[in-house]
């Protein structure tokens, strides 16, 4: 590589202004790297569903999702652009096919060197889900995970070679924010203790638990109010329509603590996300699923140095370990208000914990991500134009 050669790499996911926590991801990712010295302005390959995306000029293809030969077209046009690394951000169920196979008509049509980011770690896959994380595995330069406790299950249940395997935290945007007691006074929640989740909702998230653990605090700490943060996720919604919601909304009502939960039906910023977290006393996420590998609302707590109350899925487990949190039993409201209420009663051992995970957290920021992919793009590269290089 000449010394001042910045090197071309783009990423193939969804992006803005398709909703969904994959394409806030890669647009995040992708403007932190835009700082970093050694790269070119990073492109995307958006991949599109059968709705209109208004895209930024940093789309310069689109895949579509359902349509297989769109696949093996796409892959045809990376080979033929001056990309020199690309980027899969892969989770089952953004690609078409049953369990996203389409993905792998991709991959055995694509001629440059490919890492793969993992969203979801299956430590029980169906036996289709198994084949193409196998494949991709065994077809990408590198594999990144976001949490090192998937690396031994990438391993065995995959047979993806260690040596393949790079763990990068989920990435957080850094912003300088004023005092919690302030930002809840400009919200109208001054003498409040504020207990929040935020995301897309879906059944999979586990909040009629939050809900009635917050009815069982609620008769101890009447100043506890719990926000519930974010519209229901498209997909669901397109299904469903509002039933989840619906429902979460009556069993407030049957419990009679309307003053206790207020919802934010709204696709919040990433500036909102941050502002409804500084003010938090406590982020919680009851989910219902022991698998999850990585939960960006979850990464963006740990962050912004928050108390968090978690059910304990993979990820949870990681990132809450040596002090940095709670976890609570799957499906057990008990339990969850159990693990409030003992942060609210303890505010020294708060504070202990908010130290213990911002620790964490500061590492997380979007620099040093991007610092760290650029660092793995480089080498990439670098290593795989020596292999070339070697005559045998």
């Amino acid at each position: 590589m000449a010394p001042n050669k910045k090197r071309n790499v783009a990423f193939l996911s969804t992006y803005p202004s398709r909703e969904c926590g994959l394409a806030t991801f890669t647009q995040d990712l992708a403007r932190a790297l835009d700082d970093m010295d050694l790269l070119r302005r990073p492109r995307v390959i958006a991949v599109s569903d059968n709705k209109n995306y208004s895209y930024s000029d940093r789309v310069i293809m689109e895949l579509s999702q359902h349509d297989r030969e769109s696949y093996i077209k796409t892959a045809q046009a990376v080979n033929s652009s001056d990309i020199e690394l690309l980027v899969i951000e892969h989770e089952y169920g953004i690609f078409g096919g049953d369990s996203g196979e389409y993905i792998l008509d991709f991959i055995d049509n694509l001629r440059i060197p490919v890492i793969t980011t993992l969203h979801t770690v299956l430590s029980e896959p169906s036996s289709k889900q198994r084949k193409i994380l196998r494949h991709l595995g065994k077809k990408s330069a590198k594999v990144v995970t976001m949490a090192k406790n998937t690396k031994p299950i990438l391993e065995t249940v995959y047979g993806i070679n260690p040596s393949k395997i790079e763990v990068i935290h989920h990435g957080v945007p850094y912003r300088a924010l004023e005092k919690r007691e302030k930002l809840k006074e400009k919200h109208g929640f001054s003498g409040r203790s504020i207990v929040s989740t935020f995301g897309l909702l879906s059944p999979g998230k586990g909040l009629e638990y939050g809900i009635e653990a917050i009815a069982k605090v609620a008769k101890h700490h009447k100043d506890i109010l719990y926000l519930i943060l974010g519209q229901t996720h498209p997909v669901v919604k397109a299904q469903f329509g509002e039933a989840y919601r619906e429902k979460l909304m009556e069993m407030v009502d049957q419990l009679g603590i309307g003053d206790h939960v207020k919802f934010v039906d709204k696709y919040l910023t990433k500036d909102e996300i941050i502002h409804y977290l500084q003010l938090s006393d406590i982020y919680m996420t009851p989910y219902l699923g022991k698998e999850q590998a990585v939960s960006g609302t979850l990464a963006y707590a740990v962050g912004y140095g928050k108390v968090i109350v978690s059910t304990p899925y993979s990820y949870a487990q990681e990132m809450l370990a040596e002090g940095r949190g709670l976890l609570a039993e799957f499906r057990d409201s008990d339990s969850l208000a159990k693990h409030i209420m003992y942060v609210l009663d303890n505010p020294q051992a708060k504070k202990e914990m908010e130290k213990r995970t911002l620790s964490v957290g500061r590492t997380m920021m979007w620099r040093n991500v991007a610092s760290h992919y650029t660092k793995l793009f480089i080498e990439t590269l670098d290593n795989i134009k020596l292999a070339d290089s070697v005559v045998v």
